[in-house]
């Protein structure tokens, strides 16, 4: 009897010893490696639906720095009442000129062609240069979204990571 209780104290140890080091690695993966967002808006049609789910990678950005055309998450540079993070594309790195006229985003004089907004801009936006340390960010559901052409730059600071990959629903599955 004794044999069969430290058997079942020992095999309870590892089961407790298993869930710690699982809960220490689920802890440390969320908040310093990857993270699961989902999109509330339809500020990214049509490349992200309402409610698909990406996973953002928080490590990257430690080794490089954002560059334009990638989707990434940030804290809003503004007070919000529930402090959800958003989701954008950056369209401008410090240093770069950004304007919107004639339905184009202008890049440093130079209309850009993206393939992956919803449709052409409904605004015009006078030109503005992102200072060191910031980006420019919009979402290309370019007429439906509270981006950089409203409330201005976003610091560097504010970057949580790079949204790379949408995985839910599955018919939306893939890289972005």
């Amino acid at each position: 009897m004794k044999n069969k209780l430290k058997t079942l104290f020992a095999s309870q140890q590892e089961n407790l010893k298993s869930l710690l080091i699982a809960l220490v690695l689920a802890f440390g993966i969320r908040n310093f490696a990857a993270q699961a967002y989902y999109i509330p808006s339809g500020s990214m049609l049509p490349t992200l639906q309402i409610d698909d789910k990406v996973f953002v990678d928080k490590i990257t950005y430690n080794f490089r720095t954002p560059v334009r055309g990638e989707v990434i998450v940030f804290q809003p540079p503004f007070p919000t009442k529930d402090d959800t993070p958003l989701i954008k594309r950056i369209v401008g790195q410090p240093g770069d000129t950004i304007s919107v006229a004639d339905g184009h985003l202008i890049l440093n004089g130079v209309p850009q062609q993206e393939v992956y907004i919803a449709e052409s801009p409904h605004y015009s936006m006078k030109p503005v240069k992102v200072p060191a340390g910031d980006y420019f960010v919009m979402g290309d559901n370019r007429n439906d979204s509270y981006d950089s052409h409203f409330w201005g730059f976003l610091p560097r600071k504010n970057i949580i990571g790079h949204a790379v990959f949408k995985y839910w629903p599955l018919n939306h599955a893939g890289g972005l």
